[in-house]
């Protein structure tokens, strides 16, 4: 009897302490309350991937109409988005779905082609395209809900892309400037946050060192299916332009508008974190060489003007330099930054090649993986880049706070995705605890890292719905909301829609 009792009182012991394990890393009470007041939680989205319509109202094409039309067999369900989830048409049912999950916030994007068929001003603007964002803008403003608009999100008007080659050229700078501008006057006096450019590392590497992104372009050597280009050269070529577009924009808004819109802007950058392989100082510095390499790229000429000095000892002269008024007109052209996290990597020590095949994938002298000794880094989602590891949400966010003086942070996106399976019923398909697990582990770790003083206001999950998904179309998932994409894009909310809206309860 005595062994008994002292088993039940080891077993209680016991779970008493998992228990408080549990409560330290998962507190039961952690909803909106819990974070500081004034923070914006909200849903992300981008024009290409949302609105369809791809031809109707005067819309000109982007690169991503053309990879998507003559690569078809480069999208992983050889889809396109010339309908995409029809928002265009649906955007006051989907801004209905907003409401009803308490979300104070819509981050969406504009397409450049749309409101510009030819990408320049000379080209005409088409009124059309302007007042579609106006309705969608008073709409979402009439419910209560900000909106946050990202100026491009990747689909460059073809004709820019046919004229000079789009980011290529340092042409691209002015008619950004210009395209930006255009956006200001028309709806500046009710958006009042503006994100110049969404993820412009993903833009750089997936479109023209990988061919994963458009406009599919790489070294020969690396896939002889590119559409063209040097993955060694044009990655910091379209880097160097995108940066000079951004602070551009940002003198113009800063000079111009300003005062009188009372509007913040800001960019959106991603980073994974980067974990070392090992405790060998080689390993330690192949991280740092990963961060510095992918979010470093930015904030670097964001924060002091230069690229970092990893990236030139590199790269060398491929790499492009800054003149001393760029560099001036760069440093501190911000009011925040946005940051999209999602996953992270192991890093380890890398030789770089021998002889004349260089790459952007291979300068930064670090082997890059997804597991350590047979293990993963995190489970995985459907993407195959995708792996869940939320420590790294806050190990991000504090090397942030301290390397770049604690910027004002939005975090525009963060989420997780299933495979798209047509085997499942309705009732099944919305069934997404792995998802709710993967918002409330990050929202553990990004209201921890505010405790230690980082600078986050905002939350964005992405996305609000199921959406074209670029080179996996529609594939996977990633929507807190359902899609029926075979019986007119109806919305349906998964169960992670209705976590949220219990979360975000008022």
């Amino acid at each position: 009897m005595a062994i008994q009792s002292y088993l039940v009182l080891g077993l209680l012991v016991l779970l008493g302490l998992l228990t408080n394990v549990i409560a330290v890393r998962y507190p039961a009470s952690l909803n909106r309350t819990s974070f500081p007041e004034g923070f914006i939680f909200g849903t992300a989205a981008a024009a290409y991937q949302y609105e369809g319509a791809a031809k109707e109202d005067g819309k000109g094409p982007s690169i991503w109409d053309t990879y998507t039309h003559e690569h078809p067999d480069w999208i992983k369900d050889g889809n396109n988005a010339d309908v995409a989830v029809d928002q265009y048409h649906l955007y006051k049912k989907d801004i209905r779905i907003m409401n009803k999950m308490n979300l104070d916030a819509y981050r969406f994007s504009i397409s450049w082609s749309r409101v510009l068929p030819k990408g320049k001003l000379s080209g005409s603007v088409n009124r059309k395209g302007i007042e579609y964002y106006n309705k969608l803008i008073n709409r979402l403003l009439s419910r209560g809900i900000k909106p946050f608009v990202t100026i491009y999100h990747w689909d460059l008007p073809q004709a820019l892309d046919d004229e000079y080659g789009g980011f290529l050229s340092p042409k691209i700078v002015d008619d950004f400037r210009d395209y930006a501008e255009l956006l200001f006057k028309e709806f500046g006096d009710r958006v009042k946050h503006w994100i110049t450019l969404n993820e412009p590392w993903s833009f750089s590497s997936g479109g023209y060192a990988e061919k994963s992104l458009a406009p599919g372009r790489c070294s020969t050597w690396q896939n002889l299916n590119c559409t063209g280009g040097d993955s060694g050269i044009e990655p910091y070529l379209v880097t160097h332009h995108e940066l000079l577009s951004h602070a551009a924009a940002v003198e113009v808004y800063k000079k111009k508008y300003q005062a009188t819109q009372k509007g913040v802007i800001g960019i959106t950058l991603i980073s994974h974190w980067f974990v070392p392989f090992s405790n060998a100082e080689t390993d330690q510095r192949a991280a740092q060489r990963g961060l510095d390499f992918m979010l470093g790229w930015f904030m670097d000429p964001l924060t002091n003007g230069d690229y970092p000095q990893s990236m030139r000892s590199l790269v060398k002269d491929r790499l492009p330099k800054f003149t001393k008024e760029q560099s001036k007109q760069l440093n501190g052209s911000y009011d925040f930054i946005g940051l999209n996290y999602y996953t992270a990597k192991y890093a380890a020590y890398a030789p770089q090649p021998n002889g004349d095949r260089a790459s952007y994938l291979t300068d930064a002298s670090a082997n890059l993986t997804t597991s350590r000794n047979g293990i993963l880094i995190g489970p995985p989602a459907a993407s195959n880049w995708l792996y869940v590891y939320p420590r790294g949400f806050r190990d991000l966010l504090l090397y942030i706070q301290k390397k770049y003086h604690n910027p004002l942070i939005y975090i525009t996106e963060n989420g997780y995705d299933e495979f798209n399976n047509a085997t499942l019923s309705l009732k099944e398909a919305l069934v997404d605890s792995i998802r709710i697990d993967y918002h409330d582990k990050h929202f553990v770790y990004l209201h921890r890292a505010i405790k230690e003083g980082v600078n986050v206001k905002g939350y964005f999950a992405w996305s609000l719905l199921d959406n074209f998904e670029w080179s996996s179309g529609f594939s996977v998932r990633f929507g807190l909301n359902f899609v029926d994409y075979k019986n007119g894009n109806k919305r349906y909310p998964k169960h992670s829609a209705r976590w949220f809206k219990n979360f975000l309860k008022k």
